[in-house]
């Protein structure tokens, strides 16, 4: 199995990514500005459940078979599993550190209980501060807009993203 030092490296490198806002941080504070604190927390919820459902898939096989079909790495690619895709093949490479579906699934749900808190917290203050937006119906309608836009930048960048070969 894998020792504790390594799951407290990888769950601090883990944090070091989850807390820098990105694309995902920014729809949680729309969802909560929009909606508030049960809609932008749902959201994280939602988001987190998703990314470990692709860690499970990558963990039991799927790198395998994206790295052989094209078809089916645009499928997934669209899903947004870039990311996990690349750590697969990294386990796969490395088949001697021990049993990877396990260590996979360990460190996926370090980084889901990670991001859950980060992005939970961004939902909390995003919807404590739609009472203040609420105030004025302009206001709210910018911030709608913008959680449009930055779904519409999620899934461009998803669309256009390419494999590394």
């Amino acid at each position: 199995m894998i020792p504790a030092s390594h799951v407290l490296t990888f769950a601090l490198l883990s944090f070091a990514l989850i807390i820098v806002p990105g694309p995902n941080v920014l729809f949680v504070i729309s969802r909560s500005l929009m909606l508030g604190r049960a809609a932008g927390v749902g959201t994280a919820l939602g988001g987190q459940i998703g990314v470990y459902a692709q860690v499970a898939a990558v963990a039991f096989g799927v790198g395998a078979i994206v790295e052989r079909s094209v078809a089916v790495f645009t499928v997934i690619k669209l899903a947004g599993a870039v990311y996990l895709v690349y750590l697969g093949v990294q386990a796969l490479r490395h088949r001697s550190a021990g049993h990877i579906p396990a260590q996979m699934l360990l460190l996926g749900g370090v980084f889901l209980a990670i991001a859950m808190l980060c992005d939970s917290t961004w939902a909390l203050v995003a919807g404590s501060a739609r009472s203040w937006l609420a105030r004025s119906p302009r206001r709210l309608e910018l911030v709608g807009g913008s959680g449009g836009l930055v779904m519409i930048g999620i899934g461009a960048s998803l669309a256009i993203a390419g494999r590394k070969d």
